[in-house]
């Protein structure tokens, strides 16, 4: 059974994201729909919502406390509102972007684990060390793992290549198949893939050894692309 991931980033309003999961909601309820669907929306979209059992609904981000002085943060405080048990930690953009560090990212894998979290945990790397071959590329994404407690009940993994992350470039199957197969053979999670995904390449790309579902990001904030993403991948 696939699992489904949408990170909506810096998209969407509130109004909006309400009507999406409406309307998503409606679409696993009619087609009877199995695959665990996980959807990501900005904090200030996250509401109380009515869904099925298999629609998850996620936080981003969020700062290692329950509440506190951390301006611009979110806490358990705010997420403990609305039911809030699952978290994106380690995305690439966190990483890059935000120069979060291991550190940083694993204290914060250490405090939403204590309290049961579903984690997708995101590893990826840049072109270049892409670029120095599959050996090198797996080295420095062990190195995301320091401090990680991979046999964590709730954690899900996530490979995204930071290179094929919103730039039109989805690695080539046998990329793929070659860091997922080494990641399986020494973590034994449920192991998505993430970069540019997309309504025509999803099928084949979840059909791939290893491959358990895909987290993605631009082409699932049109409700209609990402139902459309799930049916293709619903048998799966």
């Amino acid at each position: 059974m696939a699992i489904i991931a949408s990170n909506f980033k810096t998209n969407h309003t509130r109004k909006s994201t309400a009507t999406f999961i409406e309307e998503l909601n409606s679409f696993l309820d009619e087609k009877s729909i199995s695959s665990d669907v996980y959807v990501f929306p900005t904090a200030t979209s996250l509401d109380e919502f009515n869904t099925v059992s298999n629609l998850t609904l996620g936080v981003q981000n969020a700062y290692a406390t329950a509440k506190g002085s951390f301006t611009g943060e979110i806490g358990t405080e705010q997420l403990d509102e609305f039911g809030i048990k699952t978290i994106l930690i380690g995305h690439s953009e966190r990483r890059h972007i935000l120069k979060e560090s291991q550190e940083e990212i694993t204290k914060k894998f250490n405090f939403y684990k204590e309290l049961g979290y579903t984690i997708i945990y995101c590893i990826g790397e840049p072109l270049e060390v892409k670029e120095q071959g599959l050996e090198k590329t797996l080295e420095y994404l062990y190195e995301q793992f320091v401090g990680i407690d991979t046999n964590y009940e709730n954690l899900i993994l996530a490979y995204e290549p930071v290179w094929a992350i919103g730039t039109g470039v989805t690695a080539t199957n046998n990329d793929i198949k070659a860091v997922h197969s080494a990641i399986k053979q020494k973590i034994s999670k449920p192991l998505l893939y993430g970069g540019s995904v997309k309504v025509a390449n999803v099928r084949e790309i979840c059909s791939i050894d290893g491959v358990d579902g895909t987290l993605i990001g631009t082409a699932s904030w049109v409700v209609e692309d990402f139902k459309q993403i799930i049916e293709n991948t619903k048998d799966l």
